[in-house]
Parts: structure tokens; C-alpha cells; sequence
């Protein structure tokens, strides 16, 4: 640096040249650089001692000489700097001559020192001017700082407000946690003793369960007594007259438990009711949980979102108080500097003492004002530190939702797993209420009415807003009931179970399952369908073909009982099965499994030309043949479904203005289960009748004309025959006239479990035959046809609806 400053030409004016705020700014900047740029006074006045000793008293003494241009008095300033040592050379230094009257040389001499002093004193300004802008620029920074100073309390100011607002908003959600926790708790107590007394009224109906059971076996074990008494005792008539009359005693006295027994089934599902509504109660309470849950889980994401932007603040208002922070040092060590630069030019000379004084008093307020802002930063250091305790509680507070949230959770689990055990619980309920009413039924020798409705066809859509059906849901009624509306008045009906149009067809098989069964078990079944063309018998009896999920009861049915039967091979079971099919077609009897049918045969038939006879026999066991019938014998599912497939295609079937492909027939499917267990010499026989009877149509409706007409004739006929026989059985009759229709000479004998299908329309034009399967299924519903009994070889005095 100091070769750059010798090389520069000599500037012979110091007066007159005036200084720019840049040059300052340059010398201000350079001294700040390299301070070991510097040229004593004396070492000017005395002998040279170094090429830059030479070179600076050349510019002040020799600038005219060399005759370059003048240049200003500040850039010559910039390259010369006084040091103490120069300035008490400059104001010690005496004239030196060797001649004193010699004036001229004294005269040169003066105008020497004169311009020495000029640039020390130019220097002395310059130096001035660079203390002022530098303390304008520190000037400037504390304003800066004070102003971000302000803007600090102002945003801790807000932070702390919106603190203290979630702090009471957490508050009082914690209070009113607290307040749900104690109802909570309370509805808890509640449900606890409920299931406790359900658990009682539950081990009172197994025990009434369980003595049923046992009177129902000594009943049967006395009945197989009587039976053997009978045959071996026939000259013994008054003993068994006399047991005729105890059996009768027994009967009556099953008939008081019987009562009994209805009475604790009432009880039951009064126990059933009360239990359902505190499942009700208890999901409305899940429900408000759930809805707190939620609640409590935003304003827990909403504190952990505040908890962040405080950090992030927090962070931010570190960096900046750090950079305060190195802005204050810094400015301390240059006000430093610039206090001891003034202490020590005070020292050096007297004329400038008015001045260092000045700057004195500036570089105080500066370092007052240095103070006042550490002080500052200290308050803002207090009101951080206040703000992190705040950040802290934040966090404790949000630490205790959590925890309170994790209580809830638990609770909240705690009731889901009670009500699913009160659901489990309503379903063995259930189940047992089915099965008691079930038993009661075959007590009674009722029988068993399901109803089932189809859904809105496309054909129906013009009557979709038309609603006529409703279904009840009290308790009660629930799954049992159905409305109907007829000009502003409502037909109510209860049956055994009721299914809504959105029923599969694997719910509808659930329900009649355990009486499939009951054919393998040796008893025999029959269950058919009942009701107006187009309502969906032949879709609930066989389903879709080609569609498992649309399999008819039929299907299905073959299919458990071949699954059951595979099962029972382990427990020493071989089943053998046989199968008939036939139609009932204008009341003449046809073989839809004969080899030797053909399409003559039908023709004939159809022409009233007599075909193949058959006829209906029944044995002194109650057991219903019909002659030259063909009878398959089956092995598995897939022969069935080829049997099934090869009587669809053999079935009559027509076109009306009802139904595209309504079954003009009454469908038989008979399969008859015979059964040993080897190791037991136990034999069954059971007997499966699953029937799809001809829909029941009006003329008016229909249009049949023809053979059609024909058809809908001997259908409805068959039909009101059915109607009459189920009258008779209803009052109890002396005389029921099976013999008036082949269908219900089909279906005579007494000893069976007996099911109907009553399907009805939802279709508003069809609601006036659909009340009326209704009415006729009510009626089946009241009738009693006997109690069902395995198959023996004895024949109950009764005839009653059966076929088999």
C-alpha cells in the first residue's frame, strides 16, 4: 500500500482545493485498512532516512517543482496520515538558519511550517468529516434497531394475547370433558346393571329351556312305552283305554306348561325390548363420543400448529436478537476506537480541543445510546424468556388433552366392546326366541308363514312414487310385520318372518335352513310358494339359472343336505336319496322326469286326449304315492341340477299380459331320505317336498283367451280348493275335502313341518290380489295340522296337509 501512494505525482496546492465527501469517505476507508501507513513530522524535518521519508516531504515541499497540475487538498490528505509523534515534532519545530537577518530563508521557512500546519489542520477536518458520516451511519443502525426493537414488542404483544385466549378456550374444553366424562361414567352404571339383569332373565329362560326339554323327553320316552304296550297288550282294551286317558292328562298338563312357557317367551322379548332400547342409548352415546373425539382431536391439531408458529417466532426473534446483538459489539469496539483515536488527539494538540470535545460529547451520546439499546435487547431477552415459560404451558396443556384424548379413546373402547357383547347377546336372544317360538309352533302344529316381497320391476317404475307396502319397526314387529295401504286404509299382518324387497336369496335360505335339516333328521317337510303371477314363486323356489348368488331355495337346499350328509359319514351315516319331480297341469298329473316323454304326449294332453294316468295313493302311515311315477336315484348336487334343468325345460310355462314366462303347473319336487347308522342300527326316513304352486291371476287382468283361458281356469280351481281345505283345517272340521282338487289330494297326510311362501307384488295395480295372499296367509298361519313326528311305522288318526 505504501508503493501505491509514493508513486502519485506531487500536488503543489494544499489552500485552495476543496474536499469531497468521497475522498473523505477514501481516507476514512484506507486508514481503516492499513494503519501502518504513516509519516511522523519530525522524520520530515530532519535528516532523510528512508526513500518514504523523502517521498512525503517532497510532496509537501517540492509540488512546484516537479510542475505537475494541481490537484485538491483531499486526495493530497489521502495519502499523508499525522501520528502524535509527527504533531509535537510539527509544533516543536524551530526556525534553524545559519544567518538570522537573512529574511528570505526565514520567510521560506515560515511558508513551509505554515503549509505544514494547513495540511495537518486539512487532515484534522477531513478526519472530522469522517467522524460525522460515521456517526450518521450509527446513527442510522440504531434507528433501524430501535424500530425492529418495537416491531419485536408489538408481535410478543399479539403472541402472548392469542397464548392466553387458547389457554381459556383448553380450559373450558377440559371442563366440559370432565362434565361428559361423569355422564359417561353414570350411563356406564346404568348399561352394567341392565346387562346384569339380562343375564338373569337369560339363565331363567334356559332354565325354562331346560325343563322343557326334559318333559319333552319323558313325554316321548311315555309315548314309546304306550306304543310298545299297544302292540304286545291288543286283549288288554280297558288297560289301554285307561292310558288313553292318562295320555290325555299329560296332554293337558303339557298344554298348562305350554302356557307357561308363552308367558316366559313374553317376558323375554318385554327383557328383549328393554335391552334394545339401552343399545339405542348406548349407540347415541357412541355417537356424541365420536363427535367429541373429533373435536377434541382439531383443537389438538390446532395447538400443535400454534405450538409450531411459536417456535418458528421463536426462532426467528433468536436470529434476530443474535444479529442485535453483533450489531451492538460491533458498534461498541468502533465507538472504542473512536474514543481512544479522541483521547489520544486530545493529548496531542490544543487547537483542536474544541472539537475532540465535540466529538467527545457525539461518541457519549453514542455510548448512551449504546446502553439504552442493550438495555433494550435485555427487555427483549425478559420478554423471550416469558414467552418460552408460555410455549412451555402450551405444551403441558397440550400434554394433558392428549392424555385426557387417550382416556376418552379408552373409554370410548371400553363402551364399543360393551355393546358388542349387548349385541351378541340380543342375538343369542334371538335365536333362542326363534327357536322356543319355533317349538311352540310344532307344539301347535301350526303352520309356518314366511312372506317375502319382490322388488320394483322396470314395467313398474311409472308406480315407483306410489308407495303401498310399509314395514313396521317397533321392536315387536320388527322383520315380522308389513302394512299394506288400500284407499286411505291400512291392512296390518304378522307372520313368521316378513322379507323386504333388498333380501338375498342366501338370506331367505338362512331362515329355512334347520328345517332342510330336519328331512335328514327323519321327519318329514314341505315347503311351497303361494301367491299371484309375476310376484317371484319360481324366483324364490329355483332362482336364476347360471347365477350362483341367484340360486333358489331348491338349489340350495340339495346342497346342504349333501353337504350334511358327507359330514355325517364320520358318526356312522349312510344316507341314500331318490327324486321325483312332476306337475300338476288342468288337474292331470305329469312326469316331468319320464324317459319316454315326448313332445306327442304334451299335445295330446293339451288337446284333452287322455295320456298316461296317474294315481294318487296313500298308505295306512300316512305316506302319499303317486303310480308309475319315475324315481331317480341321486348321488350328488350335479345330478340334481341336470334332473333340474332337464324338468324346467319339460315344464308348461306361458306368456299373459302379467307375466313373459308365468308357470302355467303346480311344480313337485319330492326327495326321499333314507338313512342307517351302522353302528347304532338307527334308520331315518325323511321326506323333502319343496313346491312352486301356478300363480293365482284375474281374468280381468291377464287377458288369457284360448288354452290360456283353460290354464287360468283349472289354476284358480285348484287354488280356491286349497283355500277350502285350509278353512276346514282352521275350524277344525269333521269333514275336509281333500278330494276336490289333485293338488290338495297331493298334499293330504298330517305328520309334517309345513312352510309357506306368500309372495306379493309391490306393484300399486297389484295391490288387490296381493291383499288377498295376504289374508289367505294369515288364515295358514292360524292353522293347526298336527304335531310333526319322525317317520314310524305308525299313521296319526288325523289327516292333515303334508306330502310325502
Amino acid at each position: 500500500m505504501a508503493s501505491k501512494y509514493q508513486n502519485k505525482p506531487p500536488i503543489p496546492n494544499f489552500t485552495n482545493a476543496p474536499t469531497s465527501p468521497s475522498n473523505n469517505e477514501r481516507v476514512v476507508d484506507e486508514g481503516a485498512i492499513d494503519k501502518r501507513r504513516k509519516i511522523g513530522f519530525g522524520k520530515m524535518v530532519g535528516p532523510a532516512n528512508s526513500g518514504r521519508t523523502r517521498q512525503a516531504f517532497s510532496v509537501v515541499n517540492g509540488g512546484h517543482e516537479n510542475g505537475g497540475p494541481p490537484s485538491s487538498a483531499g486526495s493530497e490528505c489521502g495519502s499523508i496520515e499525522f501520528t502524535k509523534e509527527d504533531v509535537e515534532a510539527l509544533l516543536n519545530e524551530k526556525m534553524k538558519g545559519k544567518n538570522k537577518f537573512n529574511l528570505k530563508e526565514k520567510c521560506d521557512q515560515m511558508m513551509d511550517y505554515i503549509r505544514k500546519l494547513r495540511l495537518c489542520i486539512k487532515w484534522f477536518q477531513e478526519l472530522e468529516g469522517s467522524y460525522f458520516s460515521e456517526q450518521e451511519k450509527l446513527r442510522n443502525l440504531l434507528d433501524c434497531a430501535e424500530r425492529k426493537c418495537n416491531e419485536l414488542e408489538v408481535l410478543m404483544k399479539n403472541k402472548e394475547e392469542e397464548l392466553n385466549s387458547i389457554i381459556m378456550e383448553l380450559r373450558k374444553n377440559c371442563a366440559s370433558l370432565h362434565e361428559k366424562l361423569t355422564k359417561e361414567e353414570s350411563d356406564k352404571s346404568a348399561a352394567m346393571d341392565s346387562l346384569t339383569r339380562e343375564k338373569e332373565a337369560r339363565l331363567v329362560a334356559e332354565r325354562l329351556q331346560a325343563s322343557l326339554t326334559d318333559e319333552l323327553g319323558r313325554a316321548q320316552r311315555d309315548h314309546l312305552s304306550a306304543s310298545q304296550k299297544i302292540t304286545s297288550l291288543n286283549d288288554m282294551y280297558k288297560r289301554l283305554q285307561e292310558y288313553n286317558t292318562s295320555l290325555q292328562q299329560y296332554n293337558s298338563k303339557l298344554q298348562t306348561e305350554l302356557a307357561t312357557v308363552n308367558e316366559a317367551l313374553k317376558r323375554v322379548e318385554k327383557e328383549k325390548g328393554a335391552v334394545v332400547e339401552n343399545l339405542s342409548t348406548l349407540r347415541g352415546h357412541y355417537n356424541v363420543l365420536q363427535d367429541q373425539l373429533t373435536l377434541t382431536r382439531a383443537s389438538q391439531d390446532d395447538a400443535l400448529k400454534q405450538r409450531e408458529a411459536l417456535i418458528s417466532d421463536v426462532v426467528c426473534l433468536r436470529g434476530e436478537l443474535q444479529q442485535a446483538r453483533d450489531d451492538r459489539d460491533r458498534h461498541l469496539s468502533k465507538v472504542e476506537g473512536l474514543t481512544a483515536e479522541v483521547v489520544k488527539y486530545k493529548e496531542c494538540t490544543g487547537k483542536s480541543f474544541a472539537e475532540l470535545e465535540n466529538l467527545s460529547v457525539k461518541s457519549n451520546e453514542l455510548e448512551a445510546r449504546c446502553l439504552s439499546q442493550s438495555d433494550q435487547i435485555e427487555e427483549l431477552q425478559t420478554k423471550l424468556g416469558v414467552a418460552e415459560k408460555k410455549l412451555q404451558v402450551s405444551d403441558l396443556t397440550a400434554m394433558e388433552t392428549r392424555t385426557e384424548y387417550e382416556e376418552q379413546k379408552k373409554l370410548i373402547h371400553d363402551l364399543q366392546n360393551h355393546l358388542a357383547d349387548a349385541e351378541i347377546k340380543i342375538i343369542e336372544g334371538e335365536r333362542l326366541r326363534k327357536k322356543l317360538h319355533n317349538t311352540i309352533l310344532e307344539l301347535k302344529g301350526n303352520i309356518r308363514v314366511f312372506c317375502r316381497v319382490r322388488p320394483l320391476l322396470a314395467d313398474d317404475a311409472a308406480a315407483a312414487d306410489t308407495k303401498v307396502i310399509s314395514y313396521p319397526t317397533s321392536t315387536e314387529s320388527l322383520g315380522r310385520a308389513i302394512d299394506l295401504m288400500q284407499n286411505g286404509q291400512k291392512h296390518s299382518f304378522t307372520f313368521d318372518k316378513v322379507f323386504m324387497p333388498d333380501a338375498s336369496q342366501q338370506e331367505v335360505f338362512v331362515e329355512i335352513s334347520q328345517l332342510v335339516q330336519s328331512a335328514l333328521d327323519g321327519y318329514k317337510v314341505c315347503i311351497f310358494a303361494y301367491g299371484q303371477t309375476g310376484s317371484g314363486k319360481t324366483h324364490t323356489m329355483m332362482g336364476r339359472p347360471g347365477n350362483p348368488e341367484q340360486k333358489g331355495l331348491i338349489p340350495r337346499s340339495l346342497e346342504q343336505i349333501f353337504e350334511t350328509r358327507q359330514s355325517l359319514k364320520s358318526q356312522g351315516w349312510k344316507y341314500e336319496m331318490q327324486v321325483s319331480m312332476l306337475e300338476i297341469y288342468n288337474e292331470t298329473i305329469r312326469d316331468l322326469l319320464s324317459p319316454n316323454r315326448s313332445c306327442s304326449d304334451v299335445s295330446r294332453t293339451e288337446n284333452g286326449i287322455a295320456g298316461k294316468q296317474y294315481a294318487i295313493k296313500h298308505d295306512a302311515n300316512g305316506n302319499t304315492h303317486v303310480s308309475d311315477l319315475t324315481i331317480v336315484d341321486v348321488r350328488s348336487t350335479r345330478e340334481v341340477s341336470y334332473l333340474l334343468e332337464q324338468a324346467a325345460q319339460s315344464r308348461s310355462v306361458g306368456k299373459t299380459q302379467m307375466n313373459e314366462q308365468s308357470s302355467r303347473s303346480h311344480f313337485v319336487f319330492t326327495l326321499r331320505i333314507s338313512g342307517v347308522n351302522e353302528s347304532t342300527e338307527q334308520q331315518v326316513q325323511g321326506v323333502l317336498n319343496l313346491i312352486d304352486l301356478a300363480g293365482s291371476e284375474r281374468l280381468s287382468k291377464s287377458g288369457s283367451t284360448g288354452d290360456r283361458l283353460k290354464e287360468t281356469q283349472a289354476i284358480n280351481k285348484s287354488l280356491s280348493s286349497l283355500s277350502d281345505v285350509i278353512f276346514a283345517l282352521a275350524k277344525k272340521e269333521d269333514h275336509v275335502p281333500f278330494r276336490n282338487s289333485k293338488l290338495t289330494y297331493l298334499l293330504q297326510g298330517g305328520d309334517s313341518k309345513t312352510l309357506m311362501f306368500v309372495n306379493i307384488s309391490p306393484d300399486p295395480s297389484s295391490l288387490g290380489e296381493s291383499l288377498c295372499s295376504l289374508r289367505f296367509a294369515a288364515r295358514v298361519n292360524a292353522c293347526e295340522i298336527g304335531i310333526p313326528r319322525r317317520q314310524t311305522n305308525m299313521r296319526t288318526s288325523d289327516s292333515r296337509l303334508s306330502y310325502g
